[in-house]
């Protein structure tokens, strides 16, 4: 496994500079059937990011922009009635792949981000009444601007919950700036190839589940979110969801670095992604400069690795 995880991140390398860690963060979310929120302001390469890792992985792949304008029928579909035939029949919406892309998804009003809230945890949609499953894998890779930006609306708690990480994607540093220069003169990232199979991603996702964790890492976890809990800067602590996606996102670095148990590293390795869009910090604390991240950082400090 460790072999894949190296190869995947040096193909993403050819179009991308210094974007390693929030690469392994896509696909460990793959293989832990969850989902992404990338935020970050426009022309980071957000979008080029999740395109490139479509590229990498035997999968359908399809891009929402979303809008002001957007309604959750664009995203799952509607019934239409054909006058020929004198029948409704279903047209499915973009949702139906196994990796979508929604495009600055906090620019469309919260009835349209939505829509996702149930694909996103069941895997599934309704549509007048009738469920449809989603294929697999399936995973929504969305993006966002700040929500300081002008024409954003703010993600509700309900729907950051649903993303298995947040990842903040801020601008390159002064090599990485020449480097993304260069390969773009160079006509660069061309000549891609796929790393996983469709069948692949499946296996590796069973693989996950039968990585073994320990009573003192179960420990180690339930510390973690119950320091959070009881910090006094913070307004909402992380839910019980939160506990288990820091289980499985352990058991996926475990298998990626090709071991069958857990340590408590490999639960923290990801812990500030995966958390801090699941906290709300005091308004107080915020005005003194306190952010999310370091409220989870400073958490992770204090509790003791068994």
């Amino acid at each position: 496994m460790k072999d894949g995880f190296n190869k995947f991140i040096a193909e993403t390398g050819k179009v991308l500079v210094g974007y390693e860690r929030i690469t392994e963060t896509l696909l460990i979310s793959l293989l832990c059937r969850g989902h992404v929120l990338l935020e970050g302001p426009p022309g980071v390469a957000k979008t080029t990011l999740a395109k490139t890792f479509s590229k990498l992985v035997d999968a359908n792949f399809r891009r929402i922009q979303f809008t002001p304008d957007l309604l959750p029928t664009d995203i799952v579909g509607t019934v239409m009635f054909n006058p020929k035939s004198g029948e409704f029949r279903v047209r499915k919406g973009p949702i139906f792949t196994n990796i979508i892309l929604a495009d600055e998804i906090n620019r469309a009003s919260p009835k349209t981000q939505s829509a996702l809230l149930e694909a996103m945890e069941e895997k599934q949609v309704t549509i007048e009444g009738e469920t449809y499953r989603l294929p697999e894998p399936f995973i929504v890779i969305a993006t966002q601007n700040p929500v300081e930006q002008e024409g954003t609306y703010p993600l509700p708690e309900a729907q950051l919950d649903r993303f298995l990480f947040k990842v903040n994607v801020d601008y390159p540093k002064k090599g990485d700036e020449k480097e993304i220069i260069r390969r773009v003169a160079a006509k660069a990232g061309k000549d891609l190839k796929m790393v996983f199979k469709k069948e692949e991603i499946l296996r590796l996702r069973e693989a996950v589940d039968g990585v073994k964790v320990s009573e003192e890492v179960m420990e180690y976890i339930a510390s973690v979110v119950d320091g959070l809990r009881n910090n006094p800067v913070v307004a909402w602590g992380p839910s019980p969801r939160a506990s288990i996606a820091l289980l499985n996102v352990g058991r996926a670095v475990a298998l990626s670095d090709d071991r069958g148990y857990v340590v408590p590293g490999d639960v923290r390795k990801y812990a500030v992604e995966l958390l801090q869009h699941r906290i709300g910090v005091k308004p107080e604390s915020e005005i003194e400069g306190v952010t999310n991240a370091r409220v989870v950082e400073d958490v992770l400090q204090e509790v003791d690795a068994i």
